[in-house]
């Protein structure tokens, strides 16, 4: 799994941390949390931005709903 996988990061953030409003939580968060996934790598080539971030809070938001 890596930044491009938007809609697989979103569900493991439901499942870890059901208790956390994905709204609630700060950019530098976010990216400490999807970090921290199990199976989550860095994919050379495709960093991290604010766009993805706002992807991955969105699809956060839309898997809780």
């Amino acid at each position: 799994m890596h930044w491009l996988d938007v809609q697989r990061i979103a569900e493991e953030l439901v499942d870890l941390h059901p208790e956390v409003d994905p709204t609630t939580v700060s950019f530098p968060r976010l990216k400490a949390m999807v970090t921290s996934l199990p199976g989550f790598a860095d994919q050379p080539g495709h960093p991290c931005n604010e766009r993805i971030l706002e992807a991955i809070q969105q699809a956060w938001m839309d898997e809780r709903a």
